[in-house]
């Protein structure tokens, strides 16, 4: 037996433990692992590795659905970090540049799907495009090619109609037909043995057959006959049946449909169960009537409505209808029972029902003095029984009574004045203010009184009343009359808000309308000085609220209404130019010349340095043909304002127009020393190049340049002055140097290129404009030069390169009426319609653009559509402040070709008032050296001559 051998016992601690070895397990402790008994860590394979082997064995990688997270709720790595500045930075950055790729591939797809749709509209066009050439077409079309139009047909020949086949029919076919309609009238002998009550009864019959049809027909026969010869003979009698208005009648029966029938069906059962359920219900026995009545049963609805008035006695309005479904007989007797069963208090319309049922005034008087009976309070009762009163006597007798029964009536205290002389209107009138102290009407009616006393004398004057006129008390009882009339509404206005009536301003602005719509200006004028300044305290509001009124009641036509408020507004605001401006403006379009011109003598001394004021005087003067009372007006103008500009030029105009050049010329001079503005130094050397002295034009004008280096007039007018003389290098350096002063005057650059344009550079001028549109890009009349120069190069105005720079002229300038109006015509005649719709559309109805459409209509000769149109356009001009003489012209053309002498002279009367100083052609033509001095007529026709 071997030993043990125990000569090394601690071998076991350097040995592997077991795999379930637990330290210490035996002792209680339990058995954890750390990093020492795993080993260190090691990385795995990375991501793109994993991706690349499941690439290689075909796998789909897995979709991480956090690898996209917000990065404002981040996990892992920058959970913990702060959100800075920096990061919202570059994420507005990372949105920018998102949204520009987007938009960029929105543009892309637009710009693509933009394509394809025009090609395939190109390609399979539709039916309305193809057929809009030819629809435009049919309004040429007269009225009798449209008659002579042949009916539509079948003219397919697809439905043939089959011809009618013949056959010979047998006789057997014949005689069986004639047997079926025959009647055989024999018995046989057992029949004859047979009676009806069972006993033998002889019959001696024939063995005849006896054709009943073919008795039947001869007797319609014979009888058409004898009724034709009984219509046509001289003896016979006339067929109840006119021929004449046959057709009519048939055309009064109403023919219902089923879905009418099952309506009136309907309706008649629900009305008829309404007025089962509810029989004192009047409306439902009118509705149920009235059904009946549209279904043309007049008994069932006379029954119905009869009923119903049984039902309901006390309703008026049920016998009302009973009075109209019947005739006028038993309507006046159905109307008789009404007014015994209905209360006098609502009786009022079944009395006058009646009344109007007479025919005879006599026995209307009858009903309406039995109706006051019964009720005499009622104010239209009266009314009606005056009115049919043929004597003034028995209708003031009426009124009389009817103001004692019924005190409260405006009216009626109206009428009774009205019947009167003045003293008897006084006292009703005084009367009826005691009875009625809360009306206006009765106040207002007072002072109208007054007013047409005070007119009756004034025409018993104009008449030829010599004893009347030359009566001394005749001023002072005119003025005495309207100082009553002011203070009979002054007197009024103050009882109305003693008794609580408390009308606003514009209740009495409208009675104050209503006078003077009726012929009463100095009552309107009291109404308003009584009135006017109501409800508004503030100076500066009264003011222009008093304005406003003016400019509405004026559009009105309520031209008294407008001037009492000017009058009132003046006296508080007596230094306000713009008050006594408005004022003589009203007067020149509404008054005479003598009233203007009192307006005007009053407006100067209330407003000495107003300069508007004294040359509206002065302009008044020399209209009326008076030169020496013009200087005078000029002259006291020059005493309050010795440094005006506008009075100095107007007196030269003055005398220039008068043929005073030596005048004239002295009045520049002084007027150089003593005011010495750019606009003087300006018409000075326009009057020299007038009297054709253009060295003394260029001498002022090289003067004025010095002082006025940036007056960009002065160097228009000097280079023109070359022009005209073929200076061209002089000219150019004008231009040149007011350019260079002023770049931002678009007449500088074109007279600039037009210069060059004269000498046929045409690349130099097209620079020039290039130039100008840097400066001043969204100026239209650069860009219409531009384009106007592009046709006179082509020739032609529809050229490609003009249509090119006048489609970027309108993106420049979208709300162009000048361009606008170039490209309609610009367009083919069939587009130029709908591209005027554009225009009107864009540019806000600019006059030039309802100019154009007017001349549209003129080429398709609608003459009444362009009349309409042209007027249009004058009165946008003149709301606009768009002057533009052209219209003025066009209209004018149009006139004289297509117009008559009324209308041409009617045209010339507004361009006098409208007084044009702008257009392409007017102002060119106005401005022209040959034409100063000419007026607005002469410049029309000669504006005409250029357009033809």
């Amino acid at each position: 037996m071997a030993t043990k051998d125990n000569s090394n016992k601690l071998a076991f601690l350097s040995m592997p433990a077991p795999a379930s070895y637990v330290a210490g397990l035996g002792r209680g402790a339990s058995g954890f692992t750390t990093r020492s008994d795993i080993g260190p860590a090691r990385e795995g394979p990375s991501a793109e590795v994993i991706a690349e082997a499941q690439m290689r064995r075909g796998e789909e990688p897995d979709y991480d659905p956090d690898a996209y997270q917000d990065p404002e709720n981040e996990t892992g790595l920058f959970a913990g970090t702060v959100y800075e500045a920096d990061d919202e930075e570059a994420d507005n950055i990372y949105a920018q540049v998102d949204e520009e790729m987007d938009k960029r591939r929105k543009n892309r797809r637009e710009t693509r799907e933009s394509l394809e749709a025009a090609k395939f509209r190109a390609e399979r066009p539709k039916i309305q495009q193809q057929f809009a050439d030819l629809k435009r077409g049919l309004s040429s079309v007269t009225d009798e090619e449209w008659e002579s139009l042949p009916e539509v047909g079948n003219l397919t020949k697809r439905r043939k109609v089959r011809e009618t086949r013949f056959f010979v029919v047998p006789d057997s076919v014949i005689v069986g037909d004639r047997d079926k309609i025959s009647y055989e009238s024999s018995i046989s002998k057992e029949q004859q043995q047979l009676g009806v009550d069972g006993t033998a009864t002889s019959l001696l019959v024939g063995e005849t057959t006896t054709d009943f049809v073919e008795l039947g027909n001869a007797r319609d026969k014979v009888l058409s006959l004898k009724l034709d010869q009984a219509s046509s003979s001289a003896s016979g009698f006339s067929t109840s049946i006119n021929p004449k208005d046959y057709l009519t009648d048939l055309n009064s029966v109403v023919l219902k449909s089923e879905a009418e029938i099952g309506d009136i069906k309907r309706a008649r059962m629900l009305f008829d169960s309404l007025t089962k359920s509810n029989p004192k219900h009047a409306p439902g026995w009118i509705a149920a009537a009235r059904v009946e009545e549209h279904a043309g049963r007049m008994v069932a609805a006379r029954k119905l409505i009869m009923k119903g008035c049984e039902e309901c006695p006390r309703n008026e309005d049920v016998w009302l209808e009973a009075a109209r479904l019947h005739n006028e007989n038993d309507a006046k007797v159905i109307l008789a029972k009404a007014v015994q069963h209905v209360d006098p208090g609502k009786s009022l319309k079944i009395w006058l029902q009646a009344a109007n049922l007479e025919h005879d005034v006599t026995a209307k008087k009858r009903v309406l003095r039995k109706a006051l009976e019964v009720i005499p309070n009622s104010a239209r009762l009266w009314k009606v029984l005056v009115n049919l009163e043929t004597l003034p006597n028995d209708a003031r007798v009426l009124l009389s009574r009817a103001v004692e029964i019924i005190p409260h009536s405006v009216e009626l205290w109206l009428a009774l004045a009205r019947l009167g002389n003045s003293q008897h209107a006084k006292a009703v009138l005084n009367k009826a203010r005691k009875a009625i102290p809360t009306s206006h009407e009765i106040w207002i009616a007072a002072a109208q009184l007054l007013e047409q006393e005070l007119q009756d004398a004034a025409k018993g004057i104009s008449e030829g009343n010599v004893a009347a006129a030359a009566a001394p008390t005749t001023t002072t009882t005119t003025t005495t009359t309207l100082d009553v009339i002011d203070k009979t509404i002054e007197l009024g206005v103050r009882e109305l808000r003693k008794h609580g009536v408390l009308f606003t301003r514009d209740q009495w602005l409208s009675e104050a309308e209503k006078c003077d719509e009726g012929g009463k200006p100095r009552t309107c004028e009291a109404i308003i000085k009584a009135t006017i300044a109501m409800e508004i305290e503030e100076e500066e509001d009264r003011y222009d609220m008093w304005l406003s009124d003016v400019e509405s009641m004026e559009s009105k036509g309520r031209i008294a209404t407008a001037r009492a408020i000017l009058a009132y507004a003046l006296k508080v605001f007596p230094n306000r130019v713009k008050l006594w401006e408005r004022a003589a403006y009203l007067e020149a379009s509404h008054g005479t010349g003598e009233s203007r011109e009192a307006l005007l003598q009053r407006a100067v001394e209330h407003c000495p340095q107003a300069e508007v004021l004294w040359l509206m005087w002065a302009k008044k003067k020399w209209e009326d043909r008076d030169v020496s009372a013009s200087r005078e007006v000029l002259e006291k103008a020059f005493l309050a304002n010795p440094e005006s500009e506008a009075i100095w030029l107007a007196a030269v105009k003055l005398e220039a127009e008068n043929g005073q050049y030596d005048v004239a010329r002295a009045l520049l001079t002084r007027a150089r020393l003593v005011a010495g503005t750019p606009r003087i130094w300006m018409k000075s050397a326009v009057f020299e190049r007038n009297q054709d002295r253009l060295d003394d034009a260029l001498t002022l004008i090289s003067d004025a340049l010095q002082k006025f280096a940036k007056f960009a007039k002065l160097y228009m007018i000097q280079g023109q002055i070359h022009q005209s003389r073929k200076k061209h290098a002089q000219a150019r350096a004008s231009f040149a140097a007011g350019l260079k002063a002023v770049p931002d005057e678009p007449v500088l650059w074109i007279l600039a290129s037009r210069l060059e344009e004269e000498e046929g550079k045409s690349i130099k001028s097209r620079a020039l404009l290039d130039k100008a549109r840097v400066i001043m890009p969204n100026n239209e009349e650069i860009w219409a030069e531009a384009v106007r120069v592009e046709d006179r190069a082509s020739g032609s105005q529809s050229s490609v390169q003009s249509k090119s720079v006048l489609s970027r002229a309108i993106q420049a300038c979208p709300t162009s009426g000048l361009l606008w109006s170039m490209l309609v015509w610009s367009e083919p005649r069939p587009t130029r319609k709908a591209r005027a719709t554009d225009a009107m559309t864009k540019t806000g109805k600019h006059p030039l653009v309802l100019c154009t459409v007017a001349r549209l209509f003129w080429q398709e000769r609608k003459v009444e559509k362009a009349r309409d149109w042209f007027d249009r356009a004058a009165k946008a001009a003149s709301a606009d402040e768009y002057d533009s003489g052209d219209i003025w012209a066009w209209w004018y053309r149009f006139e004289k070709e297509q117009g008559t002498k009324e209308y041409r002279k009617d045209v010339v009367d507004k361009c006098v008032v409208a007084n044009p100083r702008h257009g392409q052609v007017w102002q060119a033509v106005a401005k022209d050296p040959k034409n100063t001095g000419k007026s607005t007529v002469e410049i029309l026709e000669l504006v005409v001559e250029v357009l033809s």
